[in-house]
């Protein structure tokens, strides 16, 4: 390796004109003699990847490997088909390994609990909940109010053992959307992670009826102290809740598959939020389907894996990968809940098993891609590479050893901490070029999924080895999928097209307290309605094309799918976000923009301008340029003209959680930002009226 560095040293000083040429040449011939050398051996598929579901006689499609190919895969093991279950047999056949790890800063390495210690503590502190004076059973619901950490997990095993329902409360909503919750559950208990959060809920004691007491995890204030006093609500730390059920510990009362497990509140783009209600066994059928789905593709997880938890546990995603973790003995690693030090985490932990989101593989890919457009030689490499490890993964060889791994995929995967081997996706569609560099790069195995809250996360997942990007994969063996009519949108399912709908043991009981929501959700059938809407491909794949709700309806009668719209913008390299508007007494759509930072600094450099990112996105000029390419790539994309924008803002600021303009899962929530640039749209509108 050493030689051919100093090989294309050489070159590039001798003469730089032929560099590129040169080093395509040398890295050619390295590449091809150290393929010959290592011969890969191929991952053996799984199945037929021609025919990857079943069509059932009501066109349904079900999982090859549902059990008889028609009923459902309920659990993976016997002794797991509670929550509780699945850690207690984790605690037996990790044969008391590490569990939980936590460090507390860069250069710090992880410590560990067992499963014993984790086991026992959950023990003590939910014993202390009873000494407490909490009801044990599925009709009490206790609030967690934190960010991923032991207590969070200690807390929710401490429940469970006594069959107590837990509900997150986001660390992101906000006090009003917490205060809705609270009253709508009755919780009597919330375990907040600080004085501050405890706080927050203080602020508001007195519309909190049913807010009995405040479990804190780190150090009570004598703020906080006084204030609970002051509205008549006791408040305790999380220790000596924990002391008194060690000195005290009481029978525990484990739940039954068919108990209500946890609350799950979607963010929502409208609205109040939604309370998903998820039994332990609709759970279970989930996650062992998933479970199932891994083991038989060659890729199941074991008591050896190893991951890094820093997606929000306030979501169902991350409290699913948990539970999987815990059912087969497995370790997970608390993150330093710093998104900076992500990458010092990863490097920490080393983890084999990496579950992420869009959002963050998105922004690799454009930090590298902004890295090799700087230089023809990286330019040059980084598209070879590319292109051969595609082709080995269209034969399905999957590795991190070839010569481009050495020479251009490396650093990206010791970002990763070297050892990832299985990284799933889910939350969000991710970019075919994305997904394809991501398994170049990542030289693992990445799959994307897609699932909904209400069906306990997933409903379809990539064939762990699948090579074309695009799709969702077949359906999970916990679910029957099928595709139904959506007749204002010119969606048939004889077409192969519609929205879809799912059905099987993990599919959500409904919204807690209100039943007009889940009769939108779940028909009569037991349907589960996405809002989706997908395509079968002629290999018995799902593909998401587009999005029944957030339409809105144009003056010449036109549908306009919002997100198809803000997605296809988004892939002009000037664009991080996108808001589009439509108004039913208009002919056309107006949007927001909000352009990417590092594209506009170097766009101005090279044009001499000055000014800061908010003075550069007021020029004119920058916003015909960024109108003109986004409308380029939505003609390209085969958008109708009714769905291109008329006129654009530029906005300086990053959509956010943070400033209430994305939902905690990084979803645009519609009526804030309808809400919040009203004002520029309706000028963009009178600016233009009278147009066509």
């Amino acid at each position: 390796m050493n030689t051919l560095n100093e090989a294309i040293a050489a070159t590039a000083a001798a003469n730089p004109s032929k560099m590129a040429l040169g080093a395509t040449a040398t890295v050619s011939a390295a590449a091809l003699a150290y393929y010959l050398a290592t011969r890969p051996t191929p991952m053996k598929a799984p199945l037929d990847m021609n025919n990857q579901s079943i069509i059932l006689p009501d066109g349904s499609r079900t999982s090859v490997w549902a059990p008889d190919g028609e009923t459902f895969v309920e659990y993976m093991y016997k002794d797991a088909r509670t929550t509780h279950e699945c850690f207690k047999r984790g605690m037996r056949i990790s044969k008391n390994k590490p569990c939980l790890g936590t460090r507390n800063g860069p250069g710090r390495s992880y410590t560990w609990l067992t499963y014993q210690e984790v086991f026992d503590m959950s023990k003590a502190f939910g014993s202390g909940l009873i000494n407490e004076g909490l009801k044990p059973g599925p009709e009490t619901i206790v609030g967690i109010y934190a960010t991923n950490r032991v207590e969070w997990t200690v807390t929710e095993q401490a429940c469970c053992m006594f069959s107590i329902v837990t509900c997150a409360l986001y660390d992101t909503l906000g006090p009003d959307t917490c205060a809705y919750i609270i009253n709508q559950t009755e919780m009597p208990l919330v375990v907040c992670e600080n004085s501050q959060k405890a706080k927050l809920l203080l602020d508001q004691a007195d519309a909190l009826k049913s807010l009995k007491w405040l479990v804190v995890m780190d150090e009570i204030s004598a703020e906080v102290a006084t204030l609970a006093n002051k509205h008549g609500k006791k408040v305790v730390s999380f220790e000596s809740v924990r002391k008194s059920g060690e000195e005290m510990p009481q029978e525990l009362q484990p739940p039954q598959p068919d108990d209500l497990c946890l609350i799950c509140y979607t963010s929502g783009t409208t609205g109040d939020p939604k309370g998903a209600m998820m039994t332990h066994r609709s759970m279970i059928a989930n996650l062992s389907a998933i479970l199932y789905f891994a083991e038989h593709s060659g890729v199941g997880i074991t008591s050896e894996d190893c991951s890094l938890s820093y997606l929000p546990l306030a979501h169902v995603f991350e409290r699913g990968i948990q539970v999987i973790f815990f059912t087969e003995g497995a370790r997970l690693g608390f993150s330093s809940g710093d998104i900076k030090l992500l990458t010092d985490d990863l490097q920490t932990l080393k983890p084999t098993v990496f579950p992420t989101v869009p959002r963050l593989l998105n922004r690799i890919y454009d930090k590298v891609i902004s890295g090799v457009q700087s230089s023809t030689i990286k330019s040059t490499l980084f598209s070879m590479a590319c292109s051969a490890k595609e082709s080995e993964i269209k034969r399905r060889v999957i590795r991190k050893n070839s010569i481009w791994d050495k020479l251009v995929f490396g650093k990206i995967q010791t970002l990763l901490g070297g050892n990832v081997r299985l990284v799933f996706t889910a939350s969000a569609p991710l970019e075919p070029k994305v997904l394809n560099f991501t398994r170049c790069a990542f030289g693992c195995v990445v799959v994307e999924g897609y699932g909904q809250t209400e069906n306990t996360a997933g409903i379809c997942f990539n064939i762990p080895g699948e090579h074309e990007a695009g799709h969702v994969g077949p359906p999970l063996p916990c679910n029957i999928v099928k595709l139904v009519d959506v007749p204002e949108m010119d969606y048939y399912s004889n077409d192969d097209k519609g929205e879809i709908v799912c059905k099987g043991p993990s599919v959500f009981k409904g919204y807690f307290k209100n039943e007009e929501k889940t009769k939108e959700a779940l028909d009569d059938e037991g349907w589960l309605h996405t809002g989706d809407i997908g395509q079968w491909l002629p290999n018995g794949t799902l593909k998401i094309i587009d999005r029944k709700k957030n339409i809105f309806k144009l003056s010449q009668g036109e549908y306009v799918a919002a997100e198809k719209v803000e997605n296809t913008y988004m892939r002009s390299k000037y664009v991080a976000q996108a808001f589009v508007e439509g108004d039913s007494y208009q002919p056309y759509l107006m949007g927001v923009m909000v352009p990417d930072e590092e594209v506009i600094q170097e766009w101005a450099k090279t044009k001499g301008f000055g000014g800061n990112f908010k003075e550069l996105c007021a020029r004119q000029d920058l916003k015909e340029i960024i109108l003109k390419d986004i409308n380029i790539i939505a003609k390209a994309a085969g958008l109708k003209g009714f769905e291109m924008v008329r006129d654009i803002v530029l906005y300086p600021e990053l959509f956010s959680v943070q400033n209430g303009l994305l939902t905690p899962t990084f979803k645009n929530k519609r009526p804030q930002l309808r809400k919040f640039f009203s004002s520029q749209i309706q000028e963009l509108y009178a600016k233009h009226a009278g147009g066509s």
